[in-house]
Order: C-alpha cells, then structure tokens, then sequence
C-alpha cells in the first residue's frame, strides 16, 4: 500500500501478483485459485481456464480460498485448494480443485462441487479463454457431445450469437507444427465470440444459455467438472523473444483526419459543470453529449440545465434520448420536441433509442415488446427534422450485433463498450484494448460508410445491461460491473484511454466520448471522491490532448509490442506532427522512436507519477540523441 500504487490505480489496493507455475516449457500463472496466460514456451496457448460463479445478474462472486498447496518441480507442478461462495439465503457453495501440469504439455484443472443450502446462480463451472490476435479467422475442431467432429474456423468478425455448441473438446494451431487441444468434461459447454463485450478472448463456458437461469444447485448435491489440455507436434518450443528490447515505433501512411472528441453530461454533473467551465474550455471537447432519459423522470429541468451548459461552453451538441415507446410515438417525441425548445437548447444532433433495447437478449431469450426501430426512427425523424438523427445501441457493441439498426434510416451509428463486464483485474481491463479494431471492423462490416460513433466508453459500467443493476463499489476495488472504478482516477486511466483511441483510430470516427466531464465518468474528480471536487485527474490531460488532435490528418503509427505500448499521431495542415503514447504495463518501458524520423528538435512531455503533482506539459524536454524514451508505469507521454 503506496502513495504511487494509489497514484497508478485511483486505489491503496494493489492487486495481488500471480504464482508463477512451471513445468519445462509448460507455464501459467496462478491467480486467486485459476489459471491465467498459459504458455508454451513463448506461445500464449489459452488465455485463461477458470472456475467461475455467476449470481443471478451475472456478478461473479469471489471465492474464499483455503488450504492452497503448490508443488513444483522440473517437470511437474500441482495445485490443490478448497474454496467457498456464499450465495443468497445464506446458502454456500463449496469446491476442492487440482490442478496440475506436465513438462509434456498436458494440463488438468479438476473441480468438485457441492452446495449447502440451495444455491442460486446463472453459471456455475469452467470458462476457458481462447486469445483472439492470430486466431480469429484461423481453422480450429471442435468436437461435440456426440462424438462427432466438425472442422471449422474461429469466426473473423464478431459472432453475434454462438459459433459452437455442444461442445467436448477444441482444437487450435498455437504455431506453425503445434497444436493444442482442450478438452471438457460433466456437462455441456458451448463458445461465445467475447469480443462483443471487447473481452479479449473466445469463451467456451458451462450451461448453455438457452437453459432457463437463474437455476438452483440442490443443496449436497455433488458436482464434478475438469478442463483438461494436450499439447501434440513436432515444433520445439521457441527461444525466448526478448521482451526486455525497448519498444520500436514505426510510421506509415497517412489516412483520414482523426475524430472529434465529445464529453457526456448527465443532469446531475450540470451545476458542477457550471462551476468549472474554465476547465472544460481547457480541456476543449468539439461536442457536449447530453444524457435524457424519459424512463428516470428527466424533463424540461434538465433540457433547461443542458441549455445553461451549452450557453456557457458553446460546442457541437447531441441529444442521447432514451424513450419510453409506451403509447404513440409520434406524441412522445414532440413532447421532448416541445421541451427541447421550451428549454432553449440548441441541438446539432439526437440520438434515441428504446429503453428496452438497453437491456441484453440473450441467445434463447424472448425479444422484449418495442415498436420497429423504421418506426422509432421515422418519428424522430419528423420530430426532429432540422438536425441529425443517430442511432444503434445506448450500451454496447454485443446489443447492436445483435439488433441492428436500419442504416439508411440514420445519419450515424453509435454505441459504447466496457471492459469490465466479464472480468475486473488490471491485466484483463488492458486487454479489452485488443478488442476494438475487431469491434469496428465488424460494425463497418455491418454498417459500411454510414458515419460512425463510439461513447461514452469508460472502465466503469455507466448502466448494466445483464441484470438488475450495476455494482456499488464504495471501497474502491477492482469490480466487475461497478459504477464507480478506481483507476479512472489513476495513471491507469489515462493509459487506457489513449490506447482506446490508438485502437479505434482506423474505423474512421466522427466522434468519441471517452469520458465524461465531471462525477465518476469525468474528467473531473466529483464530490465524495478521494481528490477534492473538480480537480483534474489524469485522464483529464489525455482526453484534452485527444481533443486537441481532432481535425489532424491521421499518421499511421504501429509498435512492435501492441500489448506494452500504445501510439497515436497526427499531422497538422502546416506538417507539425503530434504524437502520443502510452505504456500499457505496470512496468517501465523503453521506447525507440528512430523511425518516425523527427525533427532535432522535437520535445517530449511525459506524464507520469513524478510529474503529475505538477504542470507536467512544462517539463517536457528535448528528445535524447539515442531517440529512446523510458516511460514508467501507465505512464503517458506526448511529442511534437
């Protein structure tokens, strides 16, 4: 617990490292009682195999670990440990799991199960992670309960549903000549293409959804799982790559301007907002997006309070409208119509949407009752004739895969994503970055040239699309579907949000919304926050460097190590570049700028936990002889 651990993650809390587990050139890494980043000499082979416990809004609960035992040896390793979940009515689920590893290859992670008292839950059993860079798209068997074998490929854009059911074993090409099979027993296990919800991962889980759930574990009643793993070829495992080596920058061409940058206000954060309207013409967004949601009661109060925000920092506006669609359509947006001009706001942009299209249809489940979203769309459209109209999904990319929205009938697509839904630990909220160009190609795919929108998309979840609610997190953990989370606060969120627009810079944006202004979404730190109300957090200085981007022709800027560093450039009409950068790890990097070719006297500003108590753009310093900076932890860094 340090002053610096608070400063990269918004929290004291530091997670907890993992146990490295080897055997030969078998490795993973032990993390509370699962298995992460499992190798096979450099090749990542999985992603993770986990025993997870979902509650009945697919929260996951936390397992109470005892009597862990590790062994380890040149060729072998085994795990054991028992563990607990306490679950609703004050029934508890309790497992024993083994786990152990060969030098050979082969891995079984063994689980028994058994509840005391009936135990609620949405799933109860293995998920297996599958990378997603250098699969997707790739020929993979897949075995089903039957016995009968299918060879097939990892879909290359994003499977709305499931690509593979009935599943007992999957097999995938690690590397040319190496091969690894997974293989599933005591129930049936199904695939779901995870980069929906910008998970980083294929996930093979237990329960196939179109079974009713929530469902009940009978109390005593015994439950026997195991996720076993081979490793077969001829291909010797590789040397090691070296990933002490400094991250290399390389340019290539030049592509559209580079997007606008927005904020998201909600009625609540307005008078805050009032207060700090240097700040905001600071940080200098192109685009204000107001949230109004007919279903929370929202009226003329907030449109007039909007208009109030936009009078004082004039921009780009756009109306996120949730409607109600009970009773006439037509009725209900002219009265948002009527208040919109009672209010005085001045609107360049709408974009509504069902209220129950907000909540997630799962796979099995009935669609809710809404009207056509042609006639959604035509009465927006006559309500609002003047100004353009958006649409697609208010919550996420998976919402929109799998309901989506007529095209020609808008004037730009939008939704948002999250990369705490699944999963809430440093390494798996980094990854998600992995995700998005696959998330914009497909809705390209989808959607072709139709103008294009992503946000707002922050690590906390704004709004909760698979259950009743989002999760409360007063003491500032590391939660899935929390509504608050920490490292918006820290050095953390500012490198994620970075790597977020380096990620979808290709998908030719009009607009993002990587954050809001103020409150647990904003730039600006809210009340009951631990800095103090409407000081700038770190995220702040990147968003204001997104948005001073904005318009610039985009650079073409790859990296020889995606997963460590993340970069962005742009181009001015009067060819003056811009560069920014993000070291995505805990640990330092190095990073070789030789070959974007810079000018002698370029400056570099680097933002991290030794300037950011100061005015950290005034330290910025000439770029060494050597042309390689070192960046700390999270550290950002900008270059002109």
């Amino acid at each position: 617990m340090t002053a610096e651990t608070f400063l990269l993650y918004g929290t004291h809390e530091a997670e907890a490292g993992p146990v490295r587990l080897r055997a030969g050139p078998l490795a993973a890494d032990l993390v509370n009682g699962n298995l992460r980043t499992i190798r096979f000499g450099e090749s990542e082979v999985l992603r993770a195999i986990a025993y997870v416990v979902r509650d009945r809004d697919w929260g996951t609960y936390e397992p109470q670990l005892s009597g862990l035992s590790v062994e380890e040896g040149e060729r072998r390793f085994e795990v054991r440990y028992s563990a607990a979940c306490g679950g609703p009515s004050e029934s508890t689920l309790r497992f024993d799991a083994v786990i152990t590893g060969r030098s050979d290859g082969t891995l079984v992670f063994d689980v028994t199960a058994w509840p005391e008292g009936d135990f609620e839950t949405n799933r109860c059993g293995f998920c297996i992670l599958h990378p997603i860079v250098g699969l997707a798209g790739r020929p993979v068997t897949v075995e089903h309960v039957d016995g009968s074998v299918a060879e097939t490929k990892l879909p290359e854009l994003i499977d709305p549903w499931q690509p593979f059911k009935d599943m007992r074993a999957i097999t995938h090409e690690v590397r040319p000549g190496l091969f690894a099979e997974c293989r599933m027993e005591g129930d049936t296990f199904e695939m779901e293409d995870q980069r929906n919800w910008s998970d980083a991962s294929y996930k093979t889980y237990v329960h196939p959804l179109e079974k009713p759930w929530p469902y009940v574990l009978a109390s005593g009643e015994e439950m026997r799982q195991a996720v076993s793993l081979a490793i077969r070829g001829t291909a010797s495992p590789e040397a090691s790559t070296g990933r002490e080596h400094p991250v290399r920058l390389e340019a290539g061409g030049e592509g559209p301007a580079l997007p606008e940058i927005a904020v998201v206000v909600y009625p609540q954060d307005v008078e805050p907002a009032l207060l700090s309207l240097e700040e905001l013409k600071r940080l200098g967004p192109q685009g204000l997006l107001f949230h109004f949601d007919l279903t929370s009661g929202h009226g003329l109060e907030e449109l007039e309070r909007f208009a109030a925000l936009a009078s004082g920092y004039p921009a780009r506006t756009t109306l996120e409208c949730v409607l109600t669609c009970e009773g006439d359509l037509d009725a209900e947006l002219s009265g948002v119509t009527e208040m919109v001009r009672r209010a005085g706001l001045r609107l360049d942009a709408v974009a509504v949407s069902p209220s129950v299209d907000r909540q997630s249809t799962p796979p099995g489940s009935a669609w809710p009752d809404c009207p056509p979203l042609e006639e959604v769309y035509a009465a927006a459209r006559c309500a609002f004739p003047d100004i353009r109209l958006g649409g697609g999904m208010l919550s996420y990319f998976t919402e929109l895969n799998r309901k989506r929205a007529p095209a020609d009938l808008i004037d730009f697509i939008t939704h948002c994503t999250c990369p705490i839904v699944h999963a809430a630990d440093d390494l798996s909220v980094m990854q998600t970055l992995e995700a998005l160009p696959f998330i914009t190609a497909s809705a390209r795919a989808i959607f072709g040239g139709t103008p294009y929108r992503i946000g707002p998309s922050t690590i906390a979840m704004r709004q909760n699309p698979y259950g009743s609610t989002t999760k409360d997190n007063p003491r500032r953990q590391r939660i899935a579907m929390a509504n608050r989370d920490p490292r918006h606060d820290g050095l953390f969120g500012a490198a994620w949000t970075i790597g977020y627009a380096a990620r979808v810079v290709g998908a030719r944006l009009e607009q993002l919304t990587p954050s809001g202004f103020v409150g647990p979404f904003g730039v600006l730190a809210g009340d009951g926050e631990p800095a103090p109300a409407g000081e700038p957090r770190p995220i702040f200085h990147a968003v204001a460097g997104l948005a001073r981007m904005a318009g610039l022709t985009h650079v073409a800027v790859s990296t020889t190590a995606d997963d460590r560093v993340a970069a962005l450039a742009g181009c001015s009409s009067a060819g003056k570049l811009t560069v920014w950068m993000a070291n995505l790890t805990p640990a330092e990097v190095a990073v070789d700028l030789s070959a974007l070719d810079l000018d002698a006297g370029c400056k570099v500003a680097v933002l991290d936990q030794e300037t950011l108590a100061g005015s950290w753009e005034e330290t910025a310093t000439a770029l060494p002889a050597s042309h390689q900076v070192r960046l700390r932890p999270y550290a950002v860094a900008r270059i002109e």
